[in-house]
């Protein structure tokens, strides 16, 4: 007799963001950077378009309120601070955030409960890592068994929810705690070109938490699929500078994003023979990002609006974006199959099918 494998499901997720909006601030501080008049306008115009209404940095305000970028600021200093200033301040900050993201769980975190625990981040190193600072703050076995997913950019939300899906399969009394956590304004860099700049005005930071089991509960996680588009590497690069991580970003990535997924070999991968699913949890990687998803798939502007609610309460938060519109999902209790997809450095794409019961 055999027995099948055990329905892993998503039983918990919360968020957290930080409470300094820095998304004017970044504007005010970039646009006198574009000498060109017109070059400023069209900049201009492409921030009042980009869809993001907040973003959330853990830099906290000057002491007469100013953001990082003012006098006095954490920016405030010659050429930028170096990355090691940096990473102290994500060593710092980045477990405060996660916390409470995890402390926003509620009763669905039982520390007595969790076996495993799988962190996403990718906008910081520390070592210890964040798993262990995490598992320590919060009382953990030390037998909780831990895994940290850095680097993957974007997507690693994604391959964090498979990665607790798997580990609930393979043993069924688990309990995975996921986490991710990101500080991507920790990134500033020094340009005067409105592409690197409009990369810049996209990102912010964020954590969510969640619980994965087999417990009947939340959302059912369903298969995996993974995408990574030919010569595509120099679409989305993060490269560790002297001063941070520089993120390159190609204006071609919606386009390229379109064409791969109005592919019918990759739709047919993501779908199978049928059509999207009605719940589709999109990466909010941008405004132009979401408009080349919903024309690729075909699907009413309403399809995405989860994700462009996020883009314009958050920003993009890298890893965890694609939590928080899930998030926002869990929230209305929405109801029906639905696929996660996520997008990152590569040009690559990883995504998780769920059902909301």
């Amino acid at each position: 007799m055999t027995t099948s494998a055990p329905s892993p499901r998503l039983n918990a997720l919360a968020t957290a963001v930080p409470g300094h909006d820095i998304h004017q601030a970044f504007i005010d501080w970039a646009t006198p950077r574009l000498a060109d008049e017109r070059v400023r306008a069209v900049f201009s115009r492409m921030t009042a378009r980009s869809g993001i209404d907040h973003r959330w940095s853990v830099l906290p305000p000057t002491a007469g309120g100013g953001s990082p970028v003012a006098t006095g600021g954490f920016y405030d200093v010659p050429e930028l601070p170096p990355t090691s200033t940096r990473m102290r301040a994500y060593a710092d900050q980045a477990p405060e955030l996660a916390m409470q993201a995890i402390a926003s769980l509620g009763d669905a975190f039982d520390v007595a409960r969790i076996t495993h625990i799988v962190v996403a981040s990718c906008t910081g190193f520390v070592a210890p890592g964040i798993d262990q600072i995490l598992a320590r703050r919060l009382g953990l076995s030390p037998t909780v068994e831990r895994v940290l997913i850095g680097f993957m950019g974007c997507y690693a939300g994604v391959t964090a929810l498979r990665t607790a899906r798997h580990i609930v399969r393979s043993e069924p009394q688990s309990v995975v705690l996921v986490v991710s956590v990101e500080l991507s304004t920790l990134h500033l860099q020094l340009e005067d070109a409105p592409e690197p700049l409009l990369a810049m005005l996209q990102f912010s930071d964020g954590a969510a938490a969640a619980i994965v089991s087999a417990d009947p509960v939340g959302f059912a996680l369903g298969e995996g699929a993974s995408l990574a588009l030919e010569d595509s590497a120099d679409l989305i690069r993060w490269e560790i500078g002297d001063t941070g991580f520089a993120m390159q970003l190609s204006g071609e990535v919606p386009g390229r994003l379109r064409e791969a997924l109005a592919a019918p070999a990759v739709r047919n991968q993501l779908f199978g023979a049928g059509d999207p699913p009605p719940l589709l949890a999109v990466h909010a990687g941008g405004r132009s990002v979401l408009d080349a998803v919903e024309a690729a798939l075909g699907v009413p502007a309403a399809a995405l609006s989860d994700s462009r609610a996020v883009l314009a309460r958050f920003g993009n938060m890298s890893s965890a974006t694609i939590l928080f519109v899930l998030a926002d999902m869990m929230a209305r209790e929405a109801k029906g199959d639905g696929l996660a997809i996520a997008f990152g450095p590569g040009l690559a794409a990883e995504a998780i099918r769920f059902t909301a019961a």
